[in-house]
């Protein structure tokens, strides 16, 4: 049975059972505590916790996940992958354990022909919960079970969490007898090889707090409601069903192992390390698939690292396996092709996914040449200093830098004898990683604890906004933080979030900044408002701080935004979705939205694109964008089904989560898009867009920036001004700066020619005084010295090598030479084959001059060249040049 099949059962199976089809969330968490969704009920979660009602009491879905804590063991064994799909059934507080049960082992067993799997009752094992006596009876006694194929295990095993606070409860697990060919018997308990886990249910009851690992954690109490959450791997039933020994052999993997086999030509089975690669490459490359089709593009923090990270493993270890030419294309064809009947999006952005994955092909295999002659440098550095152990500094650089994963790092060094600090490494990057986190939360949720707001939602409900059709209005303060505290009230010159019951002011979401204004009270109390935002969904947090008298909860409230600040950011965000259909429609589909920043009078625009756009091209969307403002095209906003929009053509932004209701904002008949943020009424508003330019932020993503409306004015305005006093000093017409400009620096650039021309003919003008001074040392011609400063290290290295030549005969030279430019102390030095005979060679030299010089240096035998901090050193660097030469020679 096909992967696909086994999808399209499982959804048929709870549908036909009363349960709402969920299609599958973007691999893009919804969730601050989450980079990509780890596990199939994670889109469920806030229903779990009780911070928003369920809008159906049943549901099923079969969720994308992506986990990659265990990423080194992948291709290692056959059991760790880093994407998986997780069938799951949900209950939120309707049916409960004999539901849940029941429906599992009645689409497990029952035939296939009736819409089941058709397993084998006899070979399926329960395991439950120590303590959960319900769980073991309903299996027992409803199920018919045999006690003898039921067992109990602990917390670790049988008792379920996302290992961050969250919900959590003990769960029951299906699992699958392979026979013993697979291993001794004895149950799950004993063997779970041969038993393997295929479907757990779980008993959502509680909720968890901080800790670690799977046991060491804190009950925090009971959910609102008992709720039903079970997840069935697909790749593993698909491994049981299509009868192969491991997942990576199941149809949507090998597939690609096969094509990787075409294109290296080693074959799976033939050697266990190239097996390992082809697993490594097998697995990423279909991750990377799946996650550029959710919007994510490579980079070096978050989600885009763990992208970047698994495609350039995948990389690498085809260029283990022996491939020479780039291969992405073809392997990301299979995945589109073999994954694209479960997920059809993917054809629909298969030119998008090809571009971004092609554009980290080329920049990993150009990073990679110039990370490996960094890497080579540090491990040669290393074993000079007589060490076994690259420094967490170094492979952090190679990280942060060239976009070296720390196990290509490890690998790479390893070849060269070298272990590598991996503490200091990772201790580098947690640091790294918690200030960013640090700097999100904060901005989030204001260093207040989430169930602060939680509380708040439950006792008042969500905040509604009103700021689509009003600026100012009446309201109630229902909740209020003091320093990130709860606290009944607040007094003058205190730092506040207050949360009222409804508000005109817009939460910053989807790239749109914040409303700023005002919130006044009955009695006097006057709040300012710096910034709003949602840290839990619903609830829309206003940030400031007491101005005027005292605030308490329940007061009566007047909340106004800054008019001209909304009018600003409405004309940028308006500006925003011209700005995207004029690039599609220069550029096509691939120049999809990557995210945006709408602020007062000006915006940014982040989109796919694997190159520069070019200047002829920036400047058509402008004039495009810019014509449809003169149109005066009405802006409209509607809100529709999530088909609906769909149907209609409506841009979805890659990253963000739609319900099932979404508002869709068209202007006129140029642009149609789902969007959540305020905007003008009629394209005229904006006045004029002005594009400042555009340039890469990352793999396969480039930024526009850009003026709106009296921001775009006042910069043309000032371009003007610097254009006229361009014309008074040139003596010309505007059209005629460009050439007269160029014809200025082509003047510029031959007199600064001749100028090198002469300095470099004054500094070779002392070779020949240079060569007649070489002392004899013990039989060695040497010729030490230090030139004018600020003699370039080109003209130095030219001088050292005319003196060498100089000096005629067969005897041993050498030409030591120094100077200071900008500061600093500079050496060249060069050897003769007579010289090197002798053991002289150049680079030793150098390294003892740059030691001296308090820096480094190094080269080949015959020429070498070091540099240092301190000039006033040059002295005594000469000194121990001419020490060595003569305990050598």
């Amino acid at each position: 049975m096909e992967s696909a099949e086994i999808r399209r059962r499982w959804l048929s199976f709870f549908e036909e059972r009363g349960h709402t089809v969920v299609p599958s969330a973007s691999l893009i968490a919804d969730d601050p505590t989450l980079l990509l969704v780890p596990a199939g009920m994670v889109p469920f979660k806030p229903y779990f916790l009780g911070e928003v009602k369920p809008p159906y009491q049943r549901a099923t879905s079969v969720q994308k996940c992506v986990r990659t804590p265990d990423i080194e063991e992948v291709g290692k064994t056959t059991r760790h992958g880093t994407f998986f799909q997780m069938c799951g059934n949900f209950s939120f507080g309707d049916y409960f354990k004999e539901g849940a049960i029941t429906y599992a082992w009645e689409l497990l067993t029952s035939s296939v022909a009736d819409g089941g799997y058709g397993l084998d009752p006899e070979r399926l094992w329960i395991t439950v919960y120590l303590d959960d006596d319900e769980a073991e009876q309903i299996w027992r006694e409803k199920i018919g079970v045999p006690a003898e194929r039921i067992q109990r295990l602990g917390k670790k095993d049988n008792y379920w969490s996302m290992g961050v606070p969250g919900p959590c409860g003990p769960c029951s697990e299906i699992n699958y007898d392979r026979g013993p060919e697979f291993g001794v018997e004895g149950g799950p308990a004993v063997n779970d090889e041969r038993y393997v886990e295929i479907w757990n249910l779980v008993f959502m009851e509680f909720e968890r707090g901080e800790g670690t690992g799977k046991e060491d954690f804190e009950i925090l109490g009971e959910l609102p409601s008992k709720n039903i959450d079970t997840g069935l791997g697909l790749e593993r039933l698909a491994m049981i069903l299509q009868g192969v020994q491991n997942m990576y052999e199941t149809d949507t993997l090998r597939v690609v192992m096969d094509k990787a086999t075409e294109l290296t030509g080693v074959r799976y089975g033939a050697d266990r390390g190239s097996d390992v690669s082809l697993r490594v490459v097998a697995d990423h490359i279909r991750t990377s698939a799946m996650l550029i089709g959710d919007g994510v593009t490579p980079g070096n923090e978050g989600r885009g690292y763990v992208l970047r990270r698994i495609m350039r493993r995948a990389i690498r270890n085809m260029r283990l396996l022996g491939a020479t030419q780039p291969v992405v294309a073809d392997l990301i064809d299979v995945v589109i092709k073999t994954m694209g009947e479960q997920y059809p999006e993917l054809e629909t952005d298969r030119k998008r996914i090809e571009t971004v994955a092609l554009a980290e092909e080329v920049a990993f295999l150009k990073a990679l040449k110039g990370g490996t002659n960094i890497l080579d440098t540090a491990v040669t550095e290393t074993k000079s200093a007589g060490g076994q152990v690259l420094s967490g500094g170094k492979a952090f650089l190679l990280h942060d830098t060239w976009g070296f994963p720390i196990d290509l790092t490890l690998e790479m060094a390893a070849e060269q004898g070298l272990s590598v600090d991996e503490d200091g490494f990772r201790r580098l990057m947690k640091e790294q990683r918690e200030r960013a986190k640090a700097d999100a939360k904060a901005k989030k949720s204001g260093h207040a604890d989430l169930s602060a707001y939680r509380a708040v939602a439950d006792n008042s409900g969500s905040t509604e906004f009103t700021g689509y059709t009003s600026t100012a209005g009446e309201s109630t303060i229902v909740g209020l933080l003091v320093d990130g505290v709860p606290s009944p009230a607040a007094t003058e010159g205190d730092e506040v979030e207050i949360v009222l019951d409804r508000t005109p002011f817009y939460a910053e979401g989807g790239g749109q900044l914040a409303d700023q204004g005002r919130i006044k009270l009955d009695t006097g109390a006057v709040i300012q408002v710096r910034d709003v935002q949602q840290p839990v969904p619903g609830v829309s947090v206003h940030k400031g701080s007491v101005q005027v008298g005292e605030v308490t909860v329940g007061s009566s409230a007047y909340a106004a935004i800054d008019i001209n600040r909304r009018r600003a950011i409405a004309r940028a965000h308006s500006a925003t979705h011209l700005t995207h259909q004029a690039l599609r429609d220069a550029l096509g589909p691939t120049a999809a939205q990557a995210g945006s920043e709408n602020s007062p009078g000006r915006f940014r625009f982040d989109f796919g694109s694997p190159a520069a756009v070019p200047g002829t091209v920036l400047l058509d969307v402008e004039q495009k964008i810019n014509e449809v403002l003169a149109r005066e095209l009405d802006v409209q906003a509607e809100v529709m089904s999530i088909d609906e929009a769909k149907k209609q053509g409506a841009i979805a932004e890659f990253g963000e989560k739609y319900g099932e209701r979404v508002r869709v904002v068209t202007i006129g008949d140029f642009s149609k898009e789902l969007c959540g943020g305020t905007h003008v009424h009629n394209t005229a508003q904006l006045g004029l867009v002005k594009l400042l330019g555009e340039s890469s932020i990352g793999s396969g993503v480039r930024r526009i920036e850009a003026l709106v409306g009296v921001d775009a004015y006042n910069f043309l305005a000032k371009e003007h001004t610097v254009v006229a006093q361009l014309q008074e000093l040139v003596k010309g017409r505007s059209e005629e700066l460009p050439e007269k400009i160029s014809g200025m620096l082509a003047k510029l650039k031959d007199a600064e020619k001749e100028i090198e021309r002469f300095r470099a003919e004054k500094v070779l003008a002392a070779a020949a005084g240079l060569a007649e001074s070489a002392k004899d040392v013990r039989g060695t011609a040497l010729v030490t010295g230090q030139v004018p400063d600020g003699t370039s290290a080109d003209d130095l290295r030219k001088l050292v090598l005319d003196v060498r030549g100089r000096i005629q005969g067969d005897r041993p030279v050498v030409v030591a030479l120094f100077t200071t430019a900008n500061g600093r102390p500079l050496t060249v030095i060069a050897t003769n084959e007579a010289a090197r005979g002798r053991g002289l060679k150049a680079g030793d030299l150098v390294r003892t001059a740059a030691k001296t010089l308090g820096g480094g240096g190094g080269g080949k035998p015959d020429v070498a060249q070091g540099g240092g901090q301190n000039p006033n050193a040059i002295g005594d660097a000469v000194a121990a040049v001419e020490r060595l030469v003569a305990e050598t020679a």
